[in-house]
């Protein structure tokens, strides 16, 4: 590709964005006061944004990033378990069983009750 062509490809390329945000302008609706605020579908926050968590929450963000982890382990697993044989299956078990021994514990611990 020559230097003149890469230039008309980006002037191309340029041109097309330009016109999908001027199409994207001239389509919008009109802004309204309650489309203004970032969240809660418009309505005023009943809190600062840095406000304090209950400790409770990251108790239960720790318990998501577990099984999240889980999840990210066994989805390769399941592509590679039948030419592994029945010593991936023992792996997942024991991997398994250790992250439901954490579980056991959060709930001995009460990190699962809301009251």
């Amino acid at each position: 590709m020559t230097v003149t062509g890469a230039l008309v490809l980006l002037a191309v390329a340029l041109v097309g964005v330009a016109g999908l945000y001027g199409i994207a302008f001239a389509a919008r609706l009109g802004g309204t006061r309650a489309n203004l605020y970032p969240f809660l579908s418009g309505h005023s926050p009943a809190e600062h944004a840095v406000s304090r968590y209950h400790v409770r929450w990251y108790t239960v963000s720790m318990i998501y990033l577990v099984f999240d982890m889980e999840m990210v382990f066994m989805y390769p697993w399941t592509l590679v378990v039948a030419e592994k044989g029945t010593s991936a299956v023992v792996e997942m078990f024991v991997f398994l069983a250790i992250l439901f021994s954490g579980v056991v514990y959060a709930w001995r611990e009460g990190a699962l009750r809301w009251a």
